[in-house]
């Protein structure tokens, strides 16, 4: 039979992977909510917010994080420009999930045992700022088929880390 496992039943390994979530100026509660428990599950070394500090009080943050708001690291700063210069000294490829003019399916990004990541994702009505995409190595872009234009950011920021965690696994077993 077929049955459901708990969290203490499965078997999943902790992993974390060189990935730092910046997010430009992301405000929903409920999003900001569910980037944390995103966060926590594929294993993101730090979220980082900017622009607009998270309100961790809120009942609907914390309904939608599932505690993951009190595991995972986060840290906040006013802009995301001020943060980006620090972690491309570090080698950190600085990448979008944006649609943009030269954006690239998400599907075929490509990771090196090496590669440390900051990925951004951009507010809920205007995506990530233009003055952020030019700091960006790359953009990528999730393919869609209906008629609409853009998804909601935690949605596309859980298809980014699938994508993105998959291509480093295999350098990031433990």
């Amino acid at each position: 039979m077929n049955e459901q496992l708990s969290h203490n039943t499965t078997s999943f390994s902790k992993i974390e992977f060189p990935i730092i979530l910046l997010l430009d100026n992301v405000t929903g509660e409920a999003n900001i909510g569910s980037l944390f428990r995103l966060a926590d599950a594929f294993g993101v070394k730090k979220l980082i917010f900017c622009g607009s500090k998270p309100n961790l009080s809120s009942n609907r943050l914390k309904r939608t994080a599932r505690n993951t708001h009190n595991t995972v690291s986060y840290e906040f700063y006013e802009s995301v420009l001020e943060i980006i210069p620090s972690y491309k000294k570090q080698n950190y490829k600085v990448l979008g999930i944006e649609i943009t003019s030269n954006s690239e399916l998400i599907g075929e990004i490509n990771c090196e045992a090496e590669d440390k990541v900051v990925l951004i994702a951009g507010n809920e009505r205007h995506g990530i700022s233009p003055e952020v995409l030019k700091e960006c190595d790359n953009t990528y872009h999730i393919e869609m088929y209906g008629e609409n234009s853009s998804m909601n950011v935690a949605q596309s920021v859980g298809i980014g880390l699938y994508e993105l965690t998959k291509a480093l696994k295999e350098f990031h077993r433990k």
